[in-house]
C-alpha cells in the first residue's frame, strides 16, 4: 500500500516529496522507487534528486520549468508540484527495485576502535557482546550524506542504543564504523565527526576514479563481519 504523501517547498529551486511520517524499510523501498522513477522519467529543468529516510528533495531550474508547455500560466513550483502529484499515480505499478546485499569487513581491534571499550560499559555489557549484536544484522543503507559515500544505515539493535559523543573528534579515520542513537554508519574519508567509534573496515566507501564513485546505494542491504587486525592490514588497499 502506498504510503500516504504530502510535497513542501524548499526554495524556488527544490521542492520535497514526503512519503509517510515514519522510518520503515516498506516506506522506504517507495522511495527508492519513486526516485528511480524520477530520474527515468525526468521534467524539463530537472537537476537531481536527493533521497533520505521518507522523502526526495528534488532539485530544479525554475526557468525551463516555467517556460514549458504544461501548465501555462503556473509558476515552476506549482508544475514541478503537479508532476509529482501524477508520477507518485504510477508507483504501485513498479516494481521494487533491484537492490545490493554486500558483507563488509570490520576490525573491532581496540586500535580501531576508540570507543568500543566506553560503549561497552555505557552499556553495562561486554566488549564480545557489542560485537555479536553488531554483525548479527542486516542493515538498510536509508540514505548517503554527510560526506561524498557516507552511509546512514539502520535500523541498529535497541540494545546498542547510545548518543553521539558531546565533543566531536576532530579527526576520524577513513573506513570508522560509528553508532549513534538508533544508526551505525562509516566515515569514508579522515576528518570530524561525532558517532561513537566501535570498529574500522579496509573496503574504500568512495573512489573518484570510478565510473560510480559510490560503493554503497539507498536501498543497500549491508552486513558486518569481524576480521583480525593482521586481515585489515591484509585487505587494505595499496596506497597508490
Amino acid at each position: 500500500m502506498l504510503a500516504p504523501f504530502s510535497t513542501y517547498f524548499l526554495s524556488e529551486k527544490a521542492i520535497v516529496i514526503q512519503l509517510g511520517s515514519t522510518i520503515d524499510d516498506a516506506i522506504h523501498h517507495q522511495v527508492i522507487n519513486l526516485n528511480a522513477l524520477l530520474n527515468h522519467e525526468p521534467f524539463e529543468g530537472f537537476i537531481e534528486t536527493v533521497p533520505a529516510y521518507n522523502t526526495i528533495t528534488i532539485y530544479y531550474d525554475p526557468l525551463p520549468v516555467y517556460h514549458s508547455t504544461a501548465m501555462k500560466g503556473h509558476t515552476a513550483f506549482e508544475k514541478v508540484d503537479n508532476y509529482l502529484q501524477n508520477l507518485v499515480t504510477k508507483l504501485p505499478q513498479n516494481p521494487v527495485i533491484k537492490i545490493k546485499s554486500l558483507s563488509i569487513p570490520v576490525c573491532y581491534d581496540a586500535e580501531m576502535a576508540p570507543d568500543l571499550k566506553w560503549v561497552a560499559k555505557c552499556l553495562n555489557t561486554s566488549i564480545e557482546n557489542i560485537i555479536q549484536l553488531h554483525t548479527s544484522s542486516i542493515y538498510t543503507v536509508y540514505m548517503i550524506g554527510f560526506a561524498p559515500g557516507f552511509p546512514y544505515m539502520g535500523r541498529l539493535d535497541s540494545r546498542l542504543s547510545v548518543p553521539r559523543k558531546e565533543t566531536p573528534r576532530a579527526k576520524v579515520e577513513p573506513g570508522s564504523v560509528g553508532i549513534a542513537g538508533e544508526q551505525t554508519g562509516i566515515y569514508p574519508f579522515a576528518g570530524p565527526g561525532g558517532w561513537q567509534l566501535i570498529g574500522r573496515t579496509p573496503v574504500t566507501l568512495f573512489d573518484p576514479a570510478k565510473e560510480d564513485p559510490v560503493l554503497l546505494h539507498p536501498g543497500d542491504q549491508v552486513k558486518f563481519t569481524s576480521i583480525s587486525r593482521e586481515e585489515f592490514y591484509q585487505m587494505q588497499p595499496n596506497p597508490s
